[in-house]
């Protein structure tokens, strides 16, 4: 298949099947995974106790586990934090128990051992809170779709907003299948970075509508899937650049940022790859196959009040 015509436009829509066929599949896959696996709720969501201590020497993982549960914390994940000698210990709320007693059985417990430990700090959230975050996270979510669906609307052509909303959907949905099926843990940071890819997305669609627009209403000839072809391939470098120089941000933040910033850049580093794709093959996709064409986007004339008088003679 001939992808670059004598002109250097990329036909891009000539892959449209191969590509609605892997975000398809994508999708299935993510819907299974979320409602099977569902997502590592983290303890801003679920409520509990979070305990960090450190070690001086490189921690024993699967040692500590066993010897939380014999002292009854069989639900303790346990899991290094920047360092081997540095852990994290996060338990599910107990009633009647505050978070500083558990805290201080956790850490005699670890040093029944006989290992050097210090308690570097202790977080508590109720599950009350927990229950709030995470209903006014996904309510967050639905308000931002809604206002983009306005906005575009309004802003363009509801061919376009529609597209525009199928694909921040569709990047929303695979950035949380991402977390399911790695089990990577979900919390409040890692919801800004799902918001904040929703914002790179729609940005990046936002490009690519207008030059389709302004293309649609330039050239008088092509049909629509070659416009869109046009469009996508003089926005192309645009959307090269942006995406890399992103990337390379995000990546510093990976490997350097620290533990705690790991799942934020985790799913912006993915929002981002992703978000450049659906704008492409998903947005543009929509309007190409909803019929978008040259008269939808050229505005109407209005006539003037008086028109007809001034042209009697």
């Amino acid at each position: 298949m001939r992808l670059l015509n004598l002109t250097g436009t990329i036909s891009f829509m000539k892959m449209r099947v191969a590509a609605m066929v892997l975000s398809g599949l994508l999708i299935i896959g993510s819907l299974v995974s979320l409602f099977t696996n569902s997502l590592n709720w983290g303890l801003d969501f679920t409520g509990g106790t979070l305990v960090e201590v450190g070690y001086d020497k490189p921690a024993d993982l699967p040692a500590m586990r066993e010897l939380l549960a014999q002292n009854g914390f069989e639900d303790a994940i346990v899991q290094n934090f920047g360092s081997s000698e540095d852990v994290l210990i996060r338990l599910s709320p107990r009633d009647g128990v505050k978070s500083s007693e558990i805290s201080n059985q956790v850490v005699n417990a670890l040093k029944s051992q006989g290992d050097n430990l210090d308690m570097r700090r202790v977080e508590f959230v109720g599950p009350s809170v927990g229950e709030e975050l995470t209903e006014q996270g996904g309510l967050a979510m639905l308000v931002a779709l809604l206002c983009i669906l306005v906005y575009v609307t309004m802003r363009f052509e509801w061919r376009f907003a529609l597209g525009s909303v199928v694909a921040l959907a569709h990047d929303v949905l695979l950035t949380l299948g991402l977390f399911s099926v790695l089990q990577l843990e979900f919390d409040l940071t890692v919801l800004a970075a799902v918001l904040a890819v929703i914002g790179y997305s729609l940005n990046d669609t936002i490009v690519v509508s207008d030059r389709i627009r302004e293309n649609f209403r330039k050239i008088r000839k092509e049909e629509p899937e070659e416009i869109i072809n046009i469009s996508l391939t003089q926005t192309l470098n645009r959307t090269i650049i942006t995406s890399l120089t992103t990337i390379l941000v995000l990546m510093a933040l990976f490997y350097v940022g620290g533990a705690l910033i790991h799942g934020f850049a985790t799913a912006l580093l993915f929002g981002v790859i992703i978000g450049t794709y659906s704008s492409i093959y998903v947005a543009s996709l929509v309007a190409l196959m909803l019929g978008i064409s040259r008269e939808d986007l050229i505005p109407q004339e209005v006539e003037k009040e008086g028109a007809d008088l001034d042209a009697l003679p």
